[in-house]
């Protein structure tokens, strides 16, 4: 018998994963020398949080399977903990570091998970989504009728720096609290991507898929659920504990039906199947919510329109295009289709203008003010009781959406040869091996 001889495995690093995540990485620390207002910070700050929330509610989703519309109720209860924390941390009753507001969030929403968590995950599907609805509409109305905790109307306020400062940080400046915001933005969303990567986030994908075949395996589905309802609680209870630390106030609104609907739609908007497709979703929630809602008083039904066309053309949401795409390019076959997607993008601006109108003069009649029938629409001066107006929008929808349709159905067939080309290439490479 010969000894057996060692046997050593070469593992080839990842350059393209530590590339991304670098940066990432490089991204959150330039952000602010390229915005440098302070209103740039904020806006940053406020998309850090809602990375770690979108990327929280992902688990349930994206990973899960699980429509929950009550997510709002972890990342809510965790931003009133965390505002009381803060304060007994101000009147020197509670002895922590400012820093560490948002784990106080985190173990808050983990704990509300466990608790609600366990009757939530007794049911998958349509009942667990009523029941999350129900918890929702449960802990709003506790908001409003519990003000010693909740604090009424007015909410709970505190001051991030009465504490005084060490090392000269005291995070009374939005740009230091921009920087421990990104520091917690980062980790928890690699700590979040190392969970996709554990036995129980695969299982958990497994329970999303085929939970019949899991259950016949030996394992509980009841239990998988549970279990990543607690990890989900608790990266939202750190973006709520980011979210009192950054704006110093909770109010009602934190844990209410819009925000939760909020974490849907920006989620699915972004991709759900892909994990970098809640950070997209959570980029566009900040962007609409503060500048959109500043160009126009329709800014919420144009972002259900915009909801509507995504889930009638691309349901995978913008990571499911980016990711098709550069399939496409890997295989050298994007080029023909750049005069289809300006043809596409073309022709669907033309509709948008057309539908922008109408609705722009509509909400000019109903709520302009008394006997203001003019308005300026993309520097153009239209009134809005104006027959001439009305039936140049109408024409330009109408024209816009018949060539739409056409440049559809041409780009669908070109997009069918080059799927086909693919698959070609695909089983040619395959047979030469």
């Amino acid at each position: 018998m010969t000894p057996a001889r060692p046997y050593y495995r070469f593992k080839p690093i990842n350059v393209g994963r530590y590339l991304i995540w670098g940066l990432y990485a490089l991204v959150l620390l330039l952000a602010p020398k390229v915005f440098t207002s302070s209103f740039s910070a904020s806006l940053l700050s406020q998309m850090g949080i809602g990375i770690v929330a979108c990327l929280s509610y992902n688990v349930l989703l994206g990973q899960g399977g699980m429509l929950s519309f009550g997510h709002s109720v972890y990342t809510g209860l965790a931003s009133f903990v965390a505002i009381h924390a803060l304060v007994g941390v101000g009147a020197g009753t509670f002895g922590l570091p400012v820093s560490l507001i948002p784990l106080v969030g985190g173990v808050t929403g983990a704990a509300f998970a466990v608790v609600l968590g366990f009757v939530t995950t007794k049911k998958a599907g349509t009942p667990f989504a009523m029941i999350t609805l129900g918890l929702g509409e449960l802990v709003f109305s506790m908001a409003l009728m519990v003000p010693e905790f909740f604090g009424g109307e007015g909410g709970v306020s505190a001051n991030r720096a009465a504490s005084g400062s060490l090392w000269g940080i005291s995070f009374g400046p939005q740009i230091q609290v921009y920087y421990l915001l990104a520091a917690y933005t980062f980790i928890c969303t690699a700590a979040l991507f190392a969970f996709t990567r554990t036995p129980l986030g695969r299982m958990l994908n497994a329970v999303r898929d085929n939970p019949e075949r899991v259950e016949f395996i030996g394992y509980s589905t009841q239990r998988v659920r549970y279990m990543a309802f607690i990890v989900s609680g608790f990266f939202a209870g750190i973006a709520g504990g980011m979210y009192a630390l950054n704006f110093e106030i909770a109010t009602a609104e934190v844990v209410g039906a819009s925000r939760s609907g909020a974490y849907l739609l920006f989620t699915f908007l972004g991709g759900a199947t892909f994990f970098f497709g809640p950070v997209i979703g959570a980029v566009l929630m900040v962007l609409a919510g503060a500048l959109l809602s500043e160009f126009t008083r329709a800014w919420l039904l144009y972002l259900g329109l915009v909801f509507l066309f995504m889930v009638m053309y691309a349901p995978g949401g913008i990571a499911s295009l980016i990711m098709m795409n550069l399939r496409v390019a890997a295989f050298g076959k994007l080029r023909p289709l750049w005069a289809s997607y300006l043809a596409l993008a073309g022709t669907g601006a033309a509709a948008l203008l057309g539908a922008g109108a109408m609705i722009e003069m509509t909400y000019q009649l109903q709520l302009g003010d008394a006997g203001a029938s003019q308005l300026n629409f993309m520097g153009v001066t239209v009134d809005a009781k104006g027959t001439d107006s009305w039936v140049g929008a109408v024409f330009v929808l109408v024209v816009g959406l018949a060539l739409f349709e056409l440049v559809r159905r041409q780009f669908t067939l070109q997009w069918g040869l080059v799927q086909e080309d693919i698959e070609r290439e695909i089983k040619r490479r395959e047979t030469a091996l």
